[in-house]
């Protein structure tokens, strides 16, 4: 490719030694150990390295260009500065790839919890519907019907034209984080759809404030095409937000809540198990979640608003198709034991998501509710009470135990976790550092009739090693559950 197609609605500040546009591109990377000559180097600054000081490695490497955003002086080749590498490195992949989002019905989804669930459940109907669909988000790539792990919610703007032109789907469904928001990993993508689940308190120790937080979430809307559609539920007092901002600049928006103003109208709510609502659009019908959680009920409004935008299909066709759902890895799966009790596990890790997550078990009429959670390091600490204190309140008793470090010691850890306990008023709590044997002692001491609730890991696996020989909360789970019931000691 030419230089000058690469460099095409890419903001420029400054060229040093650039004579001419014409220059043939033979590739584009981020990441010095990827050049091979002839290529387009981009420097980017992360939050550990800083590309700019690999400039030279690429330079040796054959990188014919290099574009940063900070000030330097190549003796050797070309160099581009622009106001942001990390936003130009996404229009410089959409260019290079020939805009490969252009040719896809584009589906985002975003907000702090749901954006998993309601991403499956669209392809689950789409796919009913006719359509192909790839599938982008937090438990794994689904493209061209292969899947594959991933490591960010949210792909890094390059890979992600680089998947996108690889689908040879109708459809690409795509969760959109917060981080990748903020780090400008969907520039230059447009959407037909866009979806807003919900905000509540997440990723501050990232985004400062709660309406700085709202702000980045807000930008996948930018992204609507001119004939897109926006599809909030505006019961969140941030989607509610949302939709009048978007109303008011022309953006079409399809609202789904309770008050008589939506697009959708929640009528009365008719059953908890199974969650079912009569809502009223044009008609008025009964929708039931195949899923369990009044929180699962909204993700399948949303998902049912959504298809329906998208294709013609008769709401009967789309019931049968939401009934037929066969549910999310790790999100709210459950585990009977021979014992009697129930085992949940859940990707819950925020106060929100933890609170919906007991009143589903609660509503389940529970005997007892044990519940089993930690705390992730370097991450969110001002949700941690809360969290704490939401447990302490709905379950009968809680092991509190060990989650991913990410670089935080273990004793570090375990001292936030006595501090939490000690400002927790009600009791009920146990520190059990190793979350295998926290595990193992709920479930040899189970009851009939208890739920077994453990939040926030979910699909994920283990990041360190804990006594049993598992690698996920379900294989602990499997495992303790197939062997002989030892006393915890």
């Amino acid at each position: 490719m030419k230089l000058d197609q690469l460099l095409q609605d890419v903001p420029l500040q400054y060229k040093d030694r650039l004579e001419s546009n014409d220059l043939d591109i033979r590739g584009l990377t981020d990441s010095s150990n990827e050049v091979e000559p002839g290529f387009l180097f981009v420097a980017i600054s992360g939050y550990q390295f800083d590309g700019h000081t690999y400039i030279q490695d690429a330079i040796r490497k054959g990188a014919t260009v290099v574009v940063g955003d900070q000030d330097y002086l190549s003796s050797d080749v070309p160099y581009i500065q622009v106001p942001n590498s990390k936003q130009a490195l996404g229009i410089l992949a959409r260019n290079y790839y020939h805009d490969p989002a252009s040719s896809k019905i584009m589906v985002g989804i975003t907000g702090t919890n749901g954006k998993t669930t309601t991403s499956y459940l669209m392809k689950h109907l789409l796919e009913d519907m006719g359509y192909t669909c790839s599938l982008l988000g937090t438990i794994q790539n689904v493209i061209n019907g292969q899947y594959s792990k991933t490591l960010n919610t949210t792909p890094n703007a390059l890979t992600l034209n680089q998947l996108i032109d690889k689908s040879r789907d109708e459809v690409v469904i795509m969760e959109a984080s917060s981080h990748g928001l903020a780090e400008y990993r969907l520039e230059g993508l447009h959407f037909d759809l866009c979806l807003f689940t919900n905000l509540t308190h997440e990723h501050l120790d990232y985004h400062g404030t709660i309406d700085q937080y709202y702000e980045v979430k807000k930008a996948l809307f930018r992204k609507l095409k001119s004939n897109g559609t926006a599809v909030i539920n505006s019961d969140d007092v941030y989607g509610e937000k949302l939709a009048k901002e978007l109303s008011q600049k022309g953006i079409r928006t399809y609202t789904v809540g309770r008050s008589a103003a939506n697009d959708l109208q929640i009528l009365d709510q008719l059953s908890i198990d199974p969650p079912s609502v009569k809502i009223k659009g044009h008609e008025i019908h009964t929708l039931q979640s195949p899923m369990a959680g009044m929180h699962n009920l909204y993700n399948t409004l949303q998902a049912y608003a959504a298809a329906k935008q998208l294709d013609g299909k008769t709401t009967t066709d789309i019931f049968e198709s939401i009934r037929n759902f066969s549910g999310v890895p790790g999100r709210f799966t459950t585990y009977p034991l021979k014992s009697g009790a129930t085992v949940v596990i859940d990707y819950a890790h925020t106060a929100d998501a933890v609170m919906n997550c007991l009143q589903t078990v609660h509503d389940a009429k529970a005997k007892k509710i044990t519940h089993i959670f930690g705390f992730r390091g370097n991450r969110d600490l001002t949700k941690r009470q809360e969290m704490m204190n939401i447990t302490a309140e709905m379950s009968d008793q809680y092991f509190l135990t060990l989650d991913d470090l990410n670089g935080v010691s273990e004793d570090d850890m375990l001292q936030s976790l006595t501090f939490h306990l000690s400002q927790t008023k009600i009791g009920k709590g146990e520190i059990i550092p190793d979350r295998t044997l926290a595990i193992k002692k709920a479930i040899n001491n189970s009851e009939p009739g208890e739920w077994i609730v453990i939040t926030g890991k979910g699909h994920e696996q283990y990041k360190q090693q804990f006594s049993l020989p598992t690698d996920s909360d379900e294989s602990t789970v499997n495992y303790i559950s197939n062997s002989e019931i030892i006393e915890f000691n």
